[in-house]
């Protein structure tokens, strides 16, 4: 179990600290609005009605204790000010929720960890998921690689995935195989027998998923 401290409670803030705590972390929610903070008391750890601008509620938390903070603030100033404090009292990792090139350009100077998108990267997983002819979702690993669900092809039925080759035959790696409503066989292994309306979760470059998408 790891523990994280999520500043602000919009619709962002709230997602992230209600999946944190449902995946078994302890979770410190921060809002200065009374009523996000009632709002999530009860699907997180802990929660403070505060302002997080305030040096001394950061350090009240001992924030180098938590493995993670989340800024999930909209104020770029806001945003930029609470990750300075948070840099300067040492905390261990810290990601910002940023709106703006510019937002995201002060928050690496300021040595933020990781910077996150999220409407953006909504926009970008829905064009590449309705872009292709096959793809049920995508998750982009980096600007060459993705993590892409696919219907089985018609040609894969009835085969083992030793007898089709997908790694040799097309450098992708077959993470996880879903078969139906319930059923999901994670790291199938070289003689796991594929079967019609199988759905695949795989991984490897854009460029090799593109073929496999082409695949009747």
């Amino acid at each position: 179990m790891k523990s994280f401290v999520v500043i602000g409670l919009g619709r962002f803030g709230t997602a992230v600290a209600e999946e944190l705590y449902a995946l078994g972390h302890e979770v410190l929610a921060i809002d200065r609005e009374e009523g996000c903070a009632q709002r999530v008391s009860e699907i997180v750890t802990h929660t403070i009605i505060a302002d997080a601008k305030d040096e001394s509620v950061l350090q009240s938390i001992g924030v180098r204790n938590f493995d993670g903070v989340i800024i999930c603030m909209t104020d770029i100033e806001d945003s930029v000010m609470i990750a300075l404090m948070l840099k300067d009292m040492g905390a261990k990792y810290i990601i910002a929720k940023s709106k703006s090139k510019q937002h995201s350009r002060m928050l690496e100077l300021i040595g933020v960890d990781r910077i996150v998108f999220p409407e953006q990267d909504m926009g970008v997983r829905l064009a590449q998921t309705i872009s292709s002819r096959r793809a049920l979702d995508f998750i982009e690993l980096s600007p060459d690689y993705a993590i892409v669900e696919l219907p089985l092809p018609n040609v894969w039925q009835d085969k083992t995935l030793a007898e089709i080759g997908v790694r040799k035959q097309f450098g992708i790696n077959v993470l996880a195989v879903r078969r139906g409503e319930k059923e999901i066989y994670v790291s199938p292994q070289a003689e796991f027998l594929l079967k019609h309306r199988d759905v695949l979760i795989v991984v490897g470059k854009n460029q090799n998923i593109r073929k496999l998408e082409k695949l009747p």
